[in-house]
């Protein structure tokens, strides 16, 4: 109850103190933090390419794109061609003064078909990828799963609906952790699982394509009432075991426990590693990282529609429903109240031992975060079929600007340019989750396919929610690290090719992908120099880890 309070509390200040636009402020490298980095990110299906060379096998978005599913009937079987320009990848992150760059391994490239053994091939790419990073001392970012599912577990047991998908997606991060934790100091397991849960199970827009009438549409197969939170909560399961599995096996936490008994840890475990844990005494502590592990959501600022308390409820409610439906868990072990209560038995129950796994299972949160709407309350809109997918049970919806008609549900086609709303999500996960450690990992501005390398309004873009995450820094949010999306143009899961993010342009049309600057590019770089002397002894450590390689 105390928490609902102090929710409904911060919304309503909100009303009190919002001006409209936002407003970028002037600012430098040098009024954030010096542990805070900067950086920019790729996943790997929209950059890689070499869709099926060296061993890999289809994911679902090769499925879903080879089936004309994209609005331009794009693929990602080239995309950036990242797969062989890795190399001018990394130069050009280190010339552009990246502090970290944050990209995703590709299961069905790693392991493919999902289990069984690991493809040489794709070690080899991935190493060379990080030993490049490494050279350079830039911070390395993994994410495990952006969305790529295998598709020969898709095709066995559907994926991500089957309680299967844990053990499966566990001995995939343990190989993983296993191969690349030593150079690697951040760890996402899965990207955006409420977005996964929405776009491919409700509304059947992403693959593996599952929804049911009237909430879907094109669909052959699937269950929009029930299925979203099926499988946010095997998503949830499937990031807490990951966790575990890093916190128990790899962290170095558990190396200090054994030598310091005092360190609070799972001194039971360390014990059963008695052995292990001289193995790495006598060689130098090898097998021991000490990375951390993070949980990502996908957030936009909500606003209420009027001052009415029937729109700022309708907006808590929102609020819920789309971001405490994966954070509230993890702080606290169990789904906000008004999600069980709405939803009822269609969504799962966390029984005690696994709420015990799912509270505290972050060591950071990770938001992705673009644009901000407008919500209304919507409660007196009873379906017609009696039937209630996870949008109807928000009860509320949905409009851009003010002006927009309503709508029963948000697709982020379209988006207002709102830098404040960065700053009120972060000040409100401060207030309402404790103030953990967040990276902003995902932050950027779309651009029309035709749209030339000069984006001023991209640098505006970004200079503002810069400047509004600057602005929540210093009232205290525990903001780490800014990642803009997408250090390259690369293929869009929304628009294909016809939609740009890059700091990079990139020539779809020629053969061999050319990369140019954008002004964006330039005045981000720019923005970075003034820490390059700073990242020197930093760069003198990792060299000395690359030269063990």
């Amino acid at each position: 109850m105390r928490r609902v309070v102090a929710s409904l509390l911060f919304l309503v200040g909100l009303l009190l103190k919002i001006i409209e636009g936002g407003g970028a402020l002037k600012f430098t490298r040098e009024d954030f933090p010096q542990d805070f980095v900067f950086g920019a990110g790729t996943s790997a299906y929209q950059v890689e390419g070499a869709a099926a060379e060296d061993g890999r096998t289809p994911s679902i978005w090769d499925t879903f794109t080879h089936s004309g599913r994209m609005l331009d009937k794009s693929t990602g079987d080239v995309a950036a061609d990242g797969y062989h320009k890795y190399k001018e990848d990394v130069k050009l992150i280190h010339d552009t003064n990246l502090e970290a760059y944050r990209f995703s391994i590709s299961w069905p490239r790693l392991i493919p078909n999902g289990r069984g053994p690991v493809n040489p091939k794709a070690l080899e790419y991935y190493n060379n990828l990080i030993n490049g990073l490494v050279k350079y001392g830039i911070q390395i970012h993994v994410t495990l799963y952006h969305l790529d599912l295998p598709q020969a577990l898709e095709d066995e047991y559907g994926g991500w609906v089957s309680p299967r998908i844990v053990d499966d997606f566990m001995a995939y991060a343990d190989v993983c952790f296993r191969e690349f934790g030593d150079r690697v100091s951040h760890w996402t397991p899965l990207v955006e699982p409420n977005v996964n849960a929405m776009a491919s199970y409700d509304s059947g827009a992403f693959p593996p394509n599952h929804c049911s009438y009237p909430f879907g549409l094109n669909c052959t197969v699937g269950n929009s009432t029930v299925e979203p939170y099926i499988v946010g909560h095997n998503s949830l399961l499937a990031h807490a075991s990951v966790v575990r599995l890093y916190r128990e096996k790899y962290q170095v936490s558990l190396f200090c426990c054994y030598l310091f008994r005092f360190v609070p840890c799972n001194v039971s475990y360390c014990l059963q590693l008695e052995s292990t844990a001289n193995y790495w005494v006598n060689t130098g502590l090898q097998g021991v990282q000490n990375g951390v592990v993070g949980a990502n959501v996908y957030t936009f600022w909500c606003y209420p529609f009027s001052n009415s308390a029937a729109d700022i409820a309708a907006t808590q409610r929102s609020m819920d429903f789309m971001v405490g439906w994966i954070i509230h868990p993890l702080v606290f072990g169990d789904y906000p109240e008004v999600m069980k209560k709405n939803a009822g038995s269609r969504i799962p129950s966390f029984t005690k031992s696994q709420s015990e796994l799912v509270k505290g299972a972050f060591d950071f949160l990770g938001i992705n975060h673009y644009t901000s709407i407008y919500v209304s309350d919507n409660s007196n809109n009873v379906p017609k079929t009696g039937l209630r997918d996870f949008n109807a049970d928000m009860f509320a919806t949905f409009r851009v600007t003010r002006d927009d008609p309503p709508a029963g549900k948000f697709v982020p086609t379209r988006m207002q340019i709102d830098p404040a709303g960065l700053q009120y999500m972060l000040e409100y996960i401060k207030e309402v989750y404790g103030n953990p450690p967040v990276y902003i990992q995902e932050n950027g501005y779309g651009q029309k396919a035709n749209d030339t390398i000069h984006d001023a309004e991209r640098v505006d873009y970004l200079s503002g929610y810069m400047g509004s995450m600057l602005s929540a820094i210093k009232n205290g949010a525990n903001v780490k690290g800014y990642f803009v999306w997408s250090f390259l143009d690369v293929f869009e899961v929304l628009a294909g090719y016809q939609s740009r993010y890059g700091l990079y342009y990139v020539d779809f049309e020629d053969e061999n992908r050319t990369r140019t600057p954008k002004l964006s590019a330039y005045w981000y770089s720019n923005f970075l120099k003034k820490k390059l002397l700073k990242n020197s002894k930093r760069r003198s450590k990792y060299a000395a880890i690359l030269a063990e390689q």
